[in-house]
C-alpha cells in the first residue's frame, strides 16, 4: 500500500508541475494586439464654454434717507413690490441742539417784528385816512406789514423742520417719509425699528434704508478666462442654468464684455454680462448661482473622426489607416488635416473619407487585464 501511495504522489506532482509549466509557457506567447476601429462620420461639431457666475437686476437702487433721525415706523418688507414715490418708512428727527435754537430765536424775532409792523401800519393808516401822509407811505406800511407776516411764516416753518423734519407747508415733501425712488421689489431692508440712520452727504454715504430693484430686467455677470474671450462677439447667444432651478433654462444675449482683465486665481480674466430672456411663470430671485453654456464656434455636416484615433507629433496629426485586406490588419500612418474639436470627436478637413478605416485605441480584453 505504501508503494501506491509513493506513487499517487508523484504523479499528481507531476501533474501540477507539467500544468503549470503549460500555463506559463501559453503566458510567455505573445498576444495579437487588437484595436478599435472607426469609420469616419460627417456630423456636427460644436465647440462650448461653461462660464459661472450669478444673475443680478440690471438696475439696484440703495433708497437713503434725506435726514438724519431714528426709524419709526417701517411700512414695507422684502418681497413686497412698490411703486415709485411709493413709503417704505418713516423717520423720527432727532433736531440738532444749536440749530433748535437758532429756529426758536428766529421765530420769536419775527414776531415781535410782526407786531412792530403791526403798529406802524395801524398809525400810517390812521394819518392816510385823516389825509395827512400820503398814499406811497401807506403802501410802503403795508408791504412792510405783509413782509413781517411772510417772514413770521418762513421762520415758524423752519422750526418745524429742524424740531420735527417736517412743516405744515411741506406736508406731502415730507423727507420723514422715506419713499422709492423707482418701481420693483424690495430686495433688502437693513434696517429696524428704532435704529438711528444718518443722510447722504460728502463726507459719508448714508444709511441704506432699502434694496429696490426691477426683478422683470435681469443680467446673468460672470467671468471667462483670457483664451477664449476672443472668440466672443456682443449679441452671442448663450444657455443660463441656474443651480437652484434645474429643470429651468433661461435663453440670454451677450450685451458686454470687459475691456480690462482682472486676476483671478493666477489667471486674467473679463467680465461679460448678458441679458436674460425671462420665460413665463420663471420667477427668479436676486443672486442666484448660474452657469452659462455658450457656442465659441460650429462646424455643420463635416467629416469627424473620435479625437483618440489621433496622433499628435509636434504641430502635425496623423492616423493609422487600415491598408490592404481586413483579415491582415495592416495599417499605414497618414497625416491628415485637423479643424475643431469638442473633446470627443475632431473634423477632419484633409486626408480621410468616408469610406476609410481607422485605427482607435487599443481595445481591452480580459486577457490584457
Amino acid at each position: 500500500m505504501k508503494k501506491y501511495s509513493k506513487l499517487i504522489i508523484a504523479v499528481i506532482i507531476a501533474l501540477i508541475f507539467i500544468g503549470t509549466f503549460v500555463f506559463l509557457w501559453q503566458k510567455s506567447q505573445p498576444k495579437e494586439v487588437v484595436y478599435n476601429e472607426f469609420t469616419p462620420q460627417l456630423d456636427s461639431i460644436q465647440k462650448t464654454t461653461i462660464i459661472t457666475g450669478k444673475i443680478e437686476p440690471r438696475n439696484e437702487v440703495n433708497i437713503k434717507p434725506q435726514i438724519s433721525g431714528i426709524i419709526s415706523e417701517l411700512l414695507k418688507e422684502p418681497g413686497d413690490y412698490v411703486n415709485a414715490g411709493d413709503v417704505i418708512a418713516k423717520v423720527k428727527v432727532i433736531p440738532d441742539m444749536a440749530q433748535l435754537s437758532s429756529a426758536e430765536m428766529r421765530v420769536r424775532l419775527a414776531e415781535i417784528n410782526l407786531k412792530q409792523a403791526e403798529t406802524d401800519f395801524q398809525r400810517v393808516e390812521n394819518l392816510y385816512n385823516q389825509k395827512l401822509v400820503s398814499a406811497d407811505e401807506y403802501d410802503k406800511s403795508k408791504m412792510s406789514l405783509n413782509q413781517a407776516k411772510h417772514e413770521r411764516l418762513a421762520a415758524q416753518d423752519a422750526l418745524e423742520v429742524v424740531r420735527d423734519g417736517v412743516s405744515k407747508s411741506n406736508a406731502n415733501a415730507s423727507s420723514t417719509l422715506i419713499r422709492s425712488t423707482i418701481s420693483g421689489v424690495i430686495l433688502d431692508i437693513p434696517v429696524k425699528v428704532g435704529n438711528s440712520v444718518i443722510l447722504s452727504n460728502t463726507f459719508n454715504d448714508g444709511t441704506t434704508i432699502a434694496t429696490v430693484a426691477n426683478m422683470n430686467d435681469l443680467i446673468f455677470r460672470g467671468n471667462i478666462d483670457e483664451t477664449e474671450v476672443g472668440q466672443l462677439v456682443n449679441g452671442m447667444n448663450m444657455k443660463i442654468t441656474i443651480g437652484a432651478l434645474q429643470d429651468l433654462k433661461f435663453d440670454a444675449a451677450l450685451e458686454y464684455i470687459s475691456p480690462k482683465a482682472v486676476e483671478s486665481n493666477g489667471a486674467n480674466q473679463f467680465e461679460i454680462k448678458a441679458a436674460v430672456k425671462l420665460t413665463e411663470g420663471g420667477k427668479i430671485r436676486s443672486g442666484y448661482s448660474a452657469n452659462a453654456e455658450i457656442v465659441l464656434a460650429k462646424a455643420d455636416n463635416v467629416l469627424t473622426v473620435p479625437e483618440s484615433a489621433i496622433e499628435f507629433s509636434g504641430d502635425s496629426t496623423f492616423v493609422y489607416v487600415l491598408a490592404g485586406s481586413p483579415n491582415e490588419k495592416n495599417y499605414e500612418r497618414r497625416a491628415v488635416e485637423t479643424g475643431l474639436s469638442d473633446g470627443v470627436n475632431i473634423e477632419i478637413k484633409k486626408g480621410l473619407t468616408d469610406k476609410d478605416k481607422v485605427r482607435g485605441p487599443e481595445m481591452i480584453t480580459d486577457d490584457n487585464k
